[in-house]
């Protein structure tokens, strides 16, 4: 068994998938457009060129995510996704990556249950934790 996150968006799935698949190193493996899928005659004009699917693996993990309908969509709230790393420059380059234009919460440094650890709330809302643990 395995956890899969799935994320909605506001609109910006693609340029937030593009932006997580630059700083994970991971491969988008599907952007499905509302254009040319079964429901593109229920989508709204301004909204065909919107993702009806993406998904971002990394390794063993994936990150599916969607463009929710303005009626359906809902601000990111009560989770985050924790970004794991093996080493403090991986934390340091995924943390600055995911920073730009980002709410940062807990400022990425030394903590006693991490060798780097911070929080932030990145530019389309999406809640993050980046860790590179101790030892256990």
């Amino acid at each position: 068994m395995r956890l899969n996150p799935y994320l909605t968006f506001n609109g910006d799935c693609e340029a937030a998938f593009r932006l997580y698949e630059r700083v994970t190193g991971g491969k988008i493996t599907a952007m499905m457009r509302y254009e040319g899928s079964p429901i593109a005659a229920d989508a709204p004009p301004e909204w065909r060129n919107k993702i009806i699917h993406a998904r971002l693996e990394m390794g063993q993990d994936t990150l599916m995510g969607s463009d929710a309908s303005p009626q359906h969509y809902n601000k990111p709230q009560g989770y985050s996704i924790t970004l794991r790393v093996d080493t403090p420059e991986e934390a340091e380059k995924a943390f600055k990556g995911l920073s730009d234009g980002a709410t940062i919460h807990t400022p990425l440094d030394k903590t006693f249950f991490a060798k780097k650890f911070g929080m932030l709330v990145d530019k389309f809302g999406t809640h993050w934790m980046v860790i590179c643990e101790n030892p256990m």
